[in-house]
């Protein structure tokens, strides 16, 4: 069939392909370990800079992040008003009512439950300069609304010179519902 020496010169092909392969093989084992192995110090580095971070007082390597977002879903209280303070952006300001119901009773038959409700009332501002017109000129008392934003909590003094405790919701996206269309 095949002469001797064509049988070794495929036996030196074969071991060549083989060889390749193999160097191929290590190459790419090779640029794993290295991936590995700065996967493992980016891995090192942010455990450090945790430790860092809770170790630490000085408030320029605190790089936490946090989430302050909230969503009401409920109906305006009031017509929206517009207000400015000297030196600062026109705000818009609205109360909105959520209700929570419950079934009292559990694990008694369901005729002889009572429903129970309780409204919370809540603050609207909205600072953002288009939400802000629109808010103001299409929001409407017993509207229902569905408002994002962010909680804040701040202090005033009141008439009678009395400091007060003011939580309000800074909105930033105000969705009117379709119910509240139909009617205009």
């Amino acid at each position: 069939m095949f002469s001797k020496a064509h049988r070794k010169q495929r036996g030196v092909a074969e071991h060549q392909d083989l060889l390749n392969f193999v160097n191929d093989l290590s190459a790419n084992v090779f640029l794993i370990i290295l991936r590995v192995e700065k996967m493992l110090r980016n891995a090192s580095a942010q455990i450090l800079k945790q430790f860092v971070r809770h170790r630490t007082t000085d408030a320029s390597l605190i790089l936490e992040r946090s989430i302050n977002r909230v969503q009401l879903l409920g109906r305006v209280g009031q017509d929206p008003v517009m207000r400015q303070v000297e030196g600062r952006n026109p705000v818009t300001i609205f109360s909105m009512a959520t209700n929570e119901m419950w079934r009292s009773g559990e694990g008694e038959p369901t005729s002889t439950r009572d429903v129970s409700q309780k409204t919370t009332w809540h603050r609207i501002s909205v600072f953002k300069p288009g939400l802000r017109d629109v808010a103001y000129q299409y929001v409407k008392k017993g509207s229902r609304i569905l408002v994002e934003g962010k909680l804040d909590y701040g202090e005033y003094m009141d008439k009678n010179n009395v400091r007060r405790q003011a939580t309000t919701i800074i909105s930033d996206n105000i969705v009117f519902l379709s119910e509240n269309l139909r009617d205009q």
